[in-house]
């Protein structure tokens, strides 16, 4: 698992377009690192009370703390910028197109602190700008195997090199399910619970077929056999017959596999010439749809017998 760096550049790079940003100063401190994923309003530090000031967030300033700031005799507002800039915030943000005064730029300029300003109204700036920052900020990791959605199900194919995996594939995007990633599923960990997988940016609608090399997905079944990214549901393995000695019958046991810290659902499917692998991957599938739905049939069989056991005894 790892997460990335975010700098005020980054984030400004990568959020400028969506939240309309400006930079209007202190361009020499955009390598600035932004440690939490999240907005604060700097109102108390500000009007002078710091012993709780959320300095490693980025900083918003509304209508509210501008009012503020204008109500003060021009010294005494030099000042709180000059104290607010001694906390080294990663950069502030003036929302509703506020223009800051030239004390207060020049103040950044001199702290090397990024200030920008956006057209959104402040909350609307914070919710937008928080998500962007979570996303951001979320672990991150990769793992081996394809990845298909199947009915809004986020299935990982796993196995060695020739096992049937691109095969699989392919021959459920024949059935109309939509291709995530071919090979290398990219994961990442959001609010602490959810997996999300994607491909990379660079392989992206593309898949090797071995024997006929690479294919674009898109071009060849259409927009619809394709999609950015899932959340991921369920792991499946393929593994040679051989090489699975015990086979659970019934699905009773539940299996799970650790990705980013969370557990996913697991299945291993033995493979042997003459197996549907595509058929098989599908129904299991369908199946870990019902589990989730709360329904599972292994248990229900189980119920019913062991009720038919206790009938047989009481007679």
């Amino acid at each position: 698992m790892q997460r990335d760096v975010v700098t005020v550049e980054r984030f400004y790079t990568e959020q400028s377009s969506a939240l309309g940003l400006k930079l209007l100063a202190g361009a020499a401190g955009l390598k600035r690192i932004i440690r939490e994923p999240t907005v604060n309003r700097p109102g108390l530090a500000l009007a002078g009370f710091t012993k709780y000031f959320a300095s490693k967030r980025v900083q918003v300033i509304g209508s509210a703390e501008s009012t503020f700031l204008k109500s003060l005799p021009k010294d005494e507002r030099v000042k709180r910028y000059q104290h607010l800039f001694e906390f080294h915030v990663p950069c502030i943000v003036f929302s509703r197109n506020i223009h800051p005064d030239k004390s207060f730029l020049r103040a950044a300029e001199e702290a090397d602190i990024p200030i920008f300003q956006c057209p959104l109204i402040t909350m609307k700036f914070i919710n937008l700008a928080t998500l962007a920052l979570e996303m951001m900020f979320a672990p991150r990791g990769s793992e081996m195997g394809s990845m298909i959605d199947i009915l809004g199900v986020g299935v990982v194919i796993r196995g060695e090199s020739g096992i049937g995996k691109s095969e699989s594939v392919l021959a459920l995007i024949e059935r109309g399910y939509s291709l995530v990633s071919d090979d290398i599923t990219k994961v990442m960990l959001l609010d602490g619970r959810e997996v999300m997988g994607t491909s990379s940016e660079i392989t992206r609608n593309h898949m090797e077929v071995r024997g006929i090399g690479i294919i674009n997905v898109a071009a060849m079944f259409g927009v619809k056999s394709i999609r950015m990214e899932k959340r991921i549901d369920l792991v499946i393995s393929l593994r040679a017959w051989n090489e699975v000695p015990d086979v659970d019958r019934l699905g009773m046991e539940e299996e799970y596999v650790k990705i980013l810290g969370v557990d996913i659902p697991h299945i291993t499917i033995p493979v042997r010439p003459g197996r549907d692998l595509a058929r098989l991957i599908e129904v299991a599938a369908f199946q870990t749809k019902l589990k989730l739905s709360g329904y599972n049939p292994a248990k229900e069989l189980n119920d019913r017998l062991i009720a038919k056991m206790a009938e047989a005894k009481k007679i």
